[in-house]
């Protein structure tokens, strides 16, 4: 499981490009998946070849600064509270403000590492200027600017080497399967339905379950930990502090499963905040079932069902390989179906095809359909194999991978699901020098 590092601050201190600048280097080396970054506010990093999680605080703030004087505080805390390294931000250009002094207050009682950034020093004026950050009595600190990256190198060594190393838990390795969704979509009263006992209070009050919690759970011969999590809040609405705090703990939860069973409400659609949650599950390859809760309520006709779900895959381009379930919880429909559903995807993702296999159905079709010819250059390939990695990813061997361009690549992820089922799941597909 990924570490947490939170970056906290007032506002305009330059978190956000700070934060910009850790996860675009990653995800310029590590992966370009297709599809865009959907979610500002959480990025993957790596550093030293330690990856972990990055949170901006700041981005779940939205309101004028005096709205932000209170909830700066719950912000900290619950930075405090969840992030194993925290980075506190200040600006050198408006020197120590009472702000800035508030929150070096709750961090010098923190026993996590914490380190002091002052950004904006790109000159060695600045840098004298930014001793007196020594008065919030946080020690030394790193002087950076975020803007052009000075500095930040040595900010993030510092920051990788305090990361707790991985105490893995033991748990069973039974599979995880995570119900995400905004609150009141139905999260809470689908798991009841299916355990048949109200473990969980299920109440009007959006965001009533604050934490993620297991469940074991047996059916159709299969055993697995069912994962509640707190409802994923729009940021704009992220104005109780425990709404940050779900935030925080759904994007765990999310990393920590194998298949995301997100629940939306048939009243409100696909929408924003549904879809974020889709691209984060789908940027962690994680297996995806989608359940539309509710449908009791919708007025409906014949096409009712096909329609709905055409406006769903749309969104959902260019992954649209996706289980759509219509159910309704109040009334028990096909909340089972969303179960075994969810099995089938865990078997797709964690499916191994044999070499000879994948050769023997995609080679000829490669001929067939070959790479185009760039700069008069052909690609060939030559040979193809499934990587043992947690899920599905395919490495094509040939003579000149850089000329291979994602509309190809796109074809082969379909040809691969075309013959071999993997429904519900993202495939990664890289280009190999043979």
């Amino acid at each position: 499981m990924s570490n947490i590092v939170a970056i906290v601050g007032r506002p305009n201190v330059g978190k956000s490009t700070f934060f910009n600048r850790l996860i675009k280097r990653r995800e310029a080396i590590v992966d370009a998946v297709s599809g865009v970054t959907r979610d500002r506010h959480y990025g993957k990093s790596e550093w030293n070849g330690r990856e972990f999680t990055v949170i901006d605080t700041g981005g779940y703030v939205i309101g004028s600064d005096d709205i932000f004087e209170a909830e700066i505080d719950k912000q900290v805390e619950l930075a405090i509270d969840e992030a194993d390294v925290i980075v506190f931000m200040v600006d050198v250009e408006s020197g120590v403000t009472g702000m800035d002094e508030d929150v070096a207050n709750l961090l010098r009682k923190v026993n996590k590492p914490v380190f002091l950034a002052v950004n904006k020093v790109d000159n060695n004026k600045r840098a004298e200027d930014a001793v007196e950050f020594y008065s919030l009595g946080l020690g030394e600190y790193f002087n950076i600017a975020s803007v052009n990256g000075s500095g930040t190198g040595d900010l993030l060594d510092a920051v990788v080497k305090a990361l707790p190393e991985h105490v893995e838990t033991v748990e069973d390795d039974l599979p995880r399967f995570a119900v995400v969704g905004r609150p009141n979509a139905g999260k809470s009263s689908f798991i009841n339905a299916l355990i048949g006992e109200d473990r969980y209070i299920v109440t009007d009050i959006a965001g009533t379950t604050r934490d993620a919690m297991d469940t074991k759970y047996n059916r159709f011969g299969f055993e697995f930990n069912l994962v509640d999590t707190a409802g994923i809040r729009r940021k704009s609405k992220v104005k109780e502090d425990l709404e940050f705090y779900s935030v925080m703990r759904s994007i765990r939860a999310i990393e920590h499963c194998d298949v995301c069973l997100i629940v939306a409400d048939a009243d409100r659609g696909f929408d924003g905040q549904v879809q974020n949650i889709f691209w984060l599950a789908e940027r962690n390859r994680k297996g995806i079932v989608i359940l539309v809760n509710k449908w009791d309520l919708v007025e409906k006709d014949t096409n009712s069902v096909r329609d709905y779900e055409k406006k769903i895959r749309k969104e959902l381009e260019p992954f649209t390989d996706v289980p759509i379930v219509f159910m309704s919880v109040l009334n028990k429909q096909r909340i089972f179906k969303a179960i075994e559903t969810a099995v089938e995807v865990y078997n797709n993702r964690t499916k191994k095809i044999k070499t000879s296999k994948l050769n023997e159905v995609l080679l000829p079709i490669i001929e067939n359909n070959p790479p185009p010819a760039l700069k008069g250059k052909f690609v060939k390939i030559k040979y193809i194999m499934q990587l043992p990695t947690p899920q599905p990813q395919f490495a094509f061997f040939c003579n000149l991978p850089q000329y291979v361009r994602e509309p190809y690549k796109r074809f082969l992820e379909n040809k691969l699901r075309e013959h071999f089922d993997f429904h519900g799941v993202p495939i990664s597909v890289y280009m190999r020098k043979k």
